[in-house]
């Protein structure tokens, strides 16, 4: 359930040291800004925010420094955990594991706003997903809105400026393992991953059965010149991020 692109259990214990060398470049400069805008962070509304999937901390302390707001980042993965509590503290991030995905030290209605990033597709089974949805359904309070960012499934194969999901050409079913190439800058090994391919139909369908409304499907692409990402970025012509949010009413 971390997100950043999980690392599978095979991939050793190094696995998530290995991910802090990855320059999460275009998801700053797009996906991280889309998710804070449909959320509404920044806002006085927004007083405390869950994050599904914290992985080692990168996302939770971008929303603690934009905003005021609290955050209870959740993960399944001890070693992320571990890696956020000793590199990214906070006085307002409550880092929490879960053992099984649930969020019982959370009461009902208690979040004001919730996001899942790169946690969708690390998981294989779409039963996995509903129980996030509707878990998540449970601790927001209503009107608070629950967003989704995951690679785009539209744009699987192609070549962004530090990533690639999935092959170029390949046509990927509901549901199918697919590879992830992650680069590094220094001239460092590329990271290969494997997660799960979900249309965006499944993610409407996921948050509507679990009782989102408002749904709202984003496909941001960079609008502006940006040096980190050079001359000429595919992601200025093709979006490589896919952002679904509802509301729970």
């Amino acid at each position: 359930m971390t997100p950043r692109t999980t690392p599978r259990p095979a991939d050793g214990i190094d696995a998530f040291e290995d991910l802090e060398s990855y320059d999460d470049v275009p998801e700053r400069l797009i996906g991280y800004p889309a998710v804070f805008h449909a959320l509404g962070i920044g806002s006085s509304a927004v007083r405390t925010v869950l994050d599904y999937g914290c992985g080692p901390g990168k996302v939770a302390t971008r929303v603690v420094e934009a905003s005021d707001a609290r955050v209870v980042a959740v993960d399944l993965a001890p070693r992320a955990l571990e890696i956020a509590r000793e590199r990214r503290p906070h006085p307002r991030i409550d880092y929490r594991q879960t053992d099984d995905g649930g969020l019982g030290f959370l009461a009902d209605g208690s979040v004001d706003a919730a996001m899942a990033c790169f946690v969708f597709t690390t998981a294989g089974e779409i039963e996995a997903l509903h129980d996030i949805a509707a878990e998540t359904h449970r601790v927001l309070r209503p009107g608070g809105r629950f967003a989704v960012l995951d690679a785009n499934p539209r744009t699987t194969g192609i070549r962004f400026s530090t990533f690639r999901s999935g092959e170029p050409g390949r046509v990927y079913t509901k549901g199918e393992r697919r590879r992830s190439r992650l680069e590094r800058p220094g001239g460092a090994a590329p990271l290969e991953r494997t997660d799960h391919h979900w249309p965006c139909q499944t993610y409407l369908d996921v948050l509507g059965k679990a009782g989102f409304t408002d749904l709202d499907v984003h496909e941001p692409v960079l609008t502006h010149t940006s040096a980190l990402l050079g001359g000429d970025p595919a992601e200025a012509g093709h979006p490589p991020f896919l952002v679904v949010s509802g509301v729970r009413r």
